[in-house]
């Protein structure tokens, strides 16, 4: 935008740490000038503040293109975000990297993407795609790369893998900021993790493992997604440690990003008793120091993105600018929506009943995975099998549920095993978004329910799904099995629908679909299952 704009306003000041009536000029895009005033013109009114970013965000668990995305997420007065494309990456390589950035630039909105530095995660998994080192760098080398995305392979970091230290060695010969990820690191193993060159941590799930990570020279980014919830464990740090914090949602499913972003954070940030120039520095300030983002923070010069909002309590968003170009305006977005071409890799064919059988050895007991509401850890439970006709099948009764993992990118005998806290009476809920590789992955009460709810993620080639007697219900995502191309909020909606279902079949998460994406993310411990079979999240080792 070209044009001159003045907007009055009472100018919350995040380097002066002060609130005053101001006056704000911008010019082609930029601060020309800020104008204290004595008191603000009749008719004006709201204050102003720098915009939101979303420190660590993987765009594809919104289900949203990043143009969708974009469309949702100013309208809560988030101006930039800081992606990893690992998702897409995992499932269709550079090609799906080059999509991202390329879908991103067709909107006014702030994307940062990072190299992804874990394509494909682990050894333990089959995923669509693999970058090395070589093809690392050569994202790195791009000034549209900001920084290498979390180095989740934190057990490779620590035993110096050569393809692991390349990574971050290129990341640094080039400047660019290192993302970590390693969850329940302390002491000796996460300082040796940090002295490699690691800047950040959003996995942390304790006060203390994060005061440990911070006291090691780490930031900490404070997380608050759709799954994973750590906001309430780790909040009381920002009081002691606002330079060195940030916020972020990581996985966002799109019902929640229409109900709000960052802003939320800081409202509940405030109402703690937080100072609010260190909740601001922390959602606005931080990240564009750490990550060196072309986003301005309200000075005179800055890029004109900043937001006005009715008061610094609630942070409702009354208008969105972006380079001086009003985005958002009266909780409506002025994004104009556009359908995305598609990506894919999906490679199998459709399953029948009996792939799903499990056959009983006559085990005693055997490992389940509990999922814990809020969090992408699990535990490693042992349960008495339920066992007719000689298979091993799901005990509602008990919330002991079948879950398997089916490959996309090529037939393969389906993998099984049982996990508890679903809740399920009823049914079978099925997802092409599993994290890291995207296999599909499924929970149910019975055989005929899984095949069902499978076969129809396989029908679309992506999806999320719930089938139960003669209900079939499915979101396509025919981007990558990943994301949907049509309007952001027709899908917040069609979600909304599929998530109250399954809710209704009995599960009581609070994020049913997010929480099933998580059950194949071997990185992340205790129990997960994979394409390859049952893992160990702590010894890093397949079970069977």
């Amino acid at each position: 935008m070209n044009g001159l704009l003045t907007i009055a306003g009472y100018l919350a000041d995040v380097h002066q740490q002060t609130v005053y009536p101001a006056k704000v000029v911008v010019s082609g895009g930029k601060i020309d000038r800020i104008t204290p005033l004595q008191q603000l013109p009749a008719g004006t009114g709201g204050f102003l503040q720098p915009g939101f970013i979303d420190s660590h965000v993987h765009i594809e668990s919104s289900m949203l293109v990043p143009s969708e995305f974009a469309r949702l997420a100013v309208v809560h007065g988030t101006v930039a975000t800081v992606s990893d494309p690992h998702e897409i990456a995992n499932v269709c390589g550079m090609a799906g990297v080059e999509y991202m950035i390329a879908n991103g630039k067709t909107v006014p909105f702030k994307f940062n993407f990072g190299a992804p530095s874990c394509v494909p995660a682990t050894t333990f998994e089959t995923a669509g795609a693999s970058l090395d080192a070589n093809d690392v760098e050569k994202l790195l080398q791009r000034d549209d790369i900001k920084y290498l995305s979390e180095m989740m392979n934190f057990p490779g970091v620590l035993n110096k893998d050569e393809e692991v230290m390349k990574k971050i060695a290129a990341a640094h010969k080039l400047n660019k900021p290192v993302d970590g990820h390693a969850p329940g690191l302390r002491g000796e193993k996460a300082k040796h993790y940090i002295d490699a060159g690691i800047y950040t941590d959003h996995e942390c799930f304790t006060k203390e493992e994060a005061l440990d990570k911070l006291q090691n020279g780490m930031k900490i980014i404070i997380r608050e997604g759709s799954a994973a919830k750590n906001f309430e464990a780790l909040i009381d740090l920002l009081n002691d440690w606002p330079d060195r914090m940030m916020f972020c949602s990581d996985d966002k499913h799109p019902d929640s990003l229409v109900l709000g972003h960052i802003n939320q954070l800081c409202a509940r940030a405030v109402a703690k008793g937080i100072d609010l120039f260190k909740v601001l520095k922390v959602a606005c300030v931080n990240p564009v120091l750490h990550y060196k983002l072309d986003a301005g923070l309200l000075r005179e010069g800055d890029p004109a993105d900043f937001i006005v909002v009715k008061d610094l309590k609630n942070f409702e968003v009354l208008k969105t600018f972006i380079n001086g170009e009003l985005v958002a305006a009266g909780g409506k977005s002025l994004v104009m929506s556009q359908k995305s071409k598609i990506i894919n890799n999906f490679s199998c064919g459709k399953k029948e009943v009996s792939d799903f059988a499990l056959k009983w050895k006559g085990e005693k007991e055997i490992p389940v995975i509990e999922a814990l509401d809020g969090q992408l850890i699990t535990n490693k439970l042992f349960f008495e099998p339920k066992a007719v006709n000689g298979k091993i099948i799901s005990d509602p009764e008990r919330d002991m549920l079948k879950i398997v993992v089916v490959s996309r990118y090529h037939d393969a005998p389906v993998v099984r095993s049982f996990i508890k806290n679903f809740g399920l009476k009823k049914g079978a809920l099925a997802s092409s978004v599993a994290h890291d590789s995207h296999n599909i992955v499924a929970v149910g009460v019975d055989d005929e329910s899984i095949c069902k709810a499978v076969n129809l993620v396989i029908e679309h080639k992506g999806g999320v799904s719930f089938c139960e007697e003669d209900l079939e219900m499915i979101v396509p995502l025919p981007v990558a099995g990943l994301m949907s191309n049509e309007d952001g909020y027709k899908i917040a909606q069609q979600y909304s629908l599929i998530d109250k279902a399954v809710k209704d079949a009995g599960s009581t998460l609070g994020s049913p679909f997010m929480t099933l994406s998580f059950m194949a993310l071997l990185v992340i411990p205790h129990l997960k299952l994979s394409d390859k079979g049952l893992f160990d999240g702590d010894r890093f080792v397949l079970l069977c």
